[in-house]
């Protein structure tokens, strides 16, 4: 079915990107706008009307035109509000119904981990496999499932929120109320964290990894024990799920060792003794989210 042109709106923690597609999805126009961190759920809201009119404004007259959004949590289908956004403000809010009351104009709104993993399994690493695990490793960790080219989504609008799955009871506390989640371990700001109250000082993971590769003896200890961290972690979802294969973004899918030692880790924790599963650097970088929301709201 042809829906004309396509925005997608990535709502993340600091930035919102939008994007449009015309009917053979070239990319028309890509924006980015710092997301207000501070000023509260009204301003989110606002800010998300404006970009997506801003876009539509590039639309042609009498083109039509469907907008997805994808979220830093997902929509209770029960009672259409937010559930398990890290981006705590928009927890029990109708973010849906509010956009699309201020637009009057229907939306999609999807997990930015799905529409990730789909816009991968579309025309990414993942294309040409059937059961993909996406995750996103930056500053929280998500995950995503989409099988034979379809978002998989779950009873509860849950289905591969890997982050927090918790792995350890004497673990950090987690945003989510449980303790040693998966993101308390290996997204950027877990590691961050954990390198803190180990060692008294700040360290952004950058400097951590860098520190890692200069071999410092306290980023070495606190690397080493990331990368056990994502064996296990990972080792385990593999066992579970057994993919065809596993796509990683976020920030943290730019560290090489990942795919050399992080893989080994993986190896050491996995249910099987002859890992084939393969562990793929995503190829669409940062534009995954955002084409997905356009692609999924166009469905």
């Amino acid at each position: 079915m042809d829906h004309g042109h396509k925005i997608g709106i990535d709502l993340g923690g600091t930035k919102t990107e939008a994007v449009l597609l015309d009917r053979g999805d070239f990319v028309v126009l890509r924006k980015r706008v710092p997301t207000p961190r501070d000023d509260g759920y009204e301003a989110i809201v606002q800010g998300v009307h404006d970009l997506v009119l801003e876009t539509a404004g590039m639309v042609p007259p009498g083109v039509p035109f469907t907008v997805g959004i994808g979220i830093p949590g997902s929509i209770n289908r029960e009672t259409m509000l937010v559930q398990n956004a890290n981006t705590t403000c928009l927890i029990g809010k109708p973010l849906q119904k509010d956009i699309e009351k201020r637009l009057g104009y229907p939306v999609a709104m999807e997990n930015d981990a799905n529409c990730f993993v789909y816009a991968e399994s579309r025309q990414g690493a993942g294309q040409g496999y059937g059961l993909v695990f996406g995750i996103i490793m930056g500053t929280g960790c998500g995950g995503g499932i989409c099988i034979d080219g379809r978002v998989h989504r779950g009873s509860h609008s849950i289905a591969g929120e890997w982050g927090h799955y918790a792995v350890d009871p004497q673990g950090a506390d987690c945003y989510c109320g449980n303790r040693g989640c998966v993101e308390t371990k290996i997204s950027g700001s877990g590691v961050e964290n954990a390198f803190y109250r180990t060692y008294g000082r700040r360290l952004s993971m950058r400097e951590i990894v860098q520190g890692y590769r200069s071999g410092d003896p306290q980023c070495s200890e606190q690397f080493n024990c990331f990368l056990d961290d994502f064996g296990r972690c990972l080792g385990g979802l593999i066992s579970v799920l057994d993919p065809d294969a596993v796509v990683l973004g976020g920030g943290l899918s730019n560290i090489e060792e990942l795919y050399t030692l992080g893989k080994e880790q993986v190896r050491r924790y996995v249910f099987h003794q002859d890992l084939k599963t393969p562990i793929l650097r995503n190829r669409l970088g940062d534009s995954a989210g955002v084409l997905g929301a356009a692609w999924l709201g166009a469905q």
